[in-house]
């Protein structure tokens, strides 16, 4: 221990101490060379705590090399979540899916792209939680593959600089700001307001008391330009998850989308729904169906 160390430094140290894998121990080294003390009694301190971390950095690296790179399988709709460290975007994704992130008060926790699945509606988005946007760990090839992104802020002077940084131009992009629960309801009307004097497509939320969730829900899964048809069986209630497709799909469309081969089998369908002009309308595979249609197919 360092004489006149900082309280951060020993807290550092403690964790140090106390972690139990490598990436845990490179996150408290860098807490200790950032927290101890600068006088020159505290060189040959400084240079051992160096040591350890270029060789603990150069025994993951070999690990990462060895054992290969994490693929990530893009689903039909996938938006990925970014942002500056400690913005939330871990717990975003625990409340939003199934997943379970690690989650701590410290810096960086992320190192390599979280996975989960949100399920609104009838349908599933997969979300990718990404490292800090600042990290060395973050991923650019995989942002600049989203079709939506999720922009994870506590305060609105980081939007411009990720937005600025963010190469794919082309996706949707929802500006998240977390931790809303810690302002009083007058600041939250100030944040609204400049938000949407700014144009941006925005939520003000919290995963910690899961404010406007449904919400942000909600802006994912309009994010996508796909349209919901759902399908039932003679007799019985209508499945209750829908098959996703384009716009203008036609009911050939759906029915391949079940099973490839299966439009050859069917001979007619019934549709209720916003494409239909009555209930239970008998219509042909060439039919163009609209979102939340409800189809019944019938087969030779």
């Amino acid at each position: 221990m360092p004489i006149n160390a900082h309280p951060d430094y020993l807290n550092a140290e403690k964790k140090f101490h106390e972690a139990s894998t490598d990436e845990e121990k490179i996150i408290a080294l860098e807490e200790m060379l950032r927290y101890m003390p600068k006088h020159k009694s505290a060189e040959a301190l400084r240079k051992n705590l160096r040591t350890r971390y270029k060789k603990l950095k150069s025994l993951l690296s070999k690990k990462s090399k060895k054992s290969g790179k994490k693929g990530i399988k893009k689903e039909g709709m996938q938006a990925v979540i970014v942002g500056l460290t400690n913005s939330g975007k871990s717990s975003l994704l625990q409340v939003l899916t199934n997943a379970k992130p690690k989650i701590a008060s410290y810096g960086f926790t992320t190192r390599e792209p979280q996975l989960g699945i949100l399920n609104y509606d009838g349908c599933n988005i997969q979300l990718i939680d990404l490292p800090p946007i600042t990290s060395e760990y973050f991923d650019k090839g995989i942002l600049n593959n989203a079709d939506t992104i999720l922009i994870v802020v506590e305060k609105i002077h980081e939007i411009k600089p990720i937005l600025d940084s963010i190469v794919n131009k082309e996706a949707k992009k929802i500006i998240v700001f977390n931790k809303i629960d810690i302002y009083d309801e007058e600041t939250k009307r100030k944040i609204y307001e400049t938000l949407r004097s700014k144009k941006y497509n925005f939520v003000l939320t919290s995963a910690f008391s899961k404010e406007n969730l449904d919400k942000l829900k909600q802006k994912i899964l309009e994010s996508f330009n796909v349209i919901r048809v759902y399908t039932r069986r003679y007799g019985k209630k209508q499945d209750n998850i829908p098959v996703i497709l384009s716009p203008n799909s036609t009911l050939e469309d759906a029915a391949e989308k079940i099973l490839h081969g299966y439009s050859k089998k069917v001979k007619f369908a019934k549709i209720w729904g916003p494409s239909s002009k009555f209930a239970g309308q008998k219509i042909g595979l060439g039919h163009v169906v609209k979102d939340k249609d409800i189809v019944e197919f019938f087969t030779e």
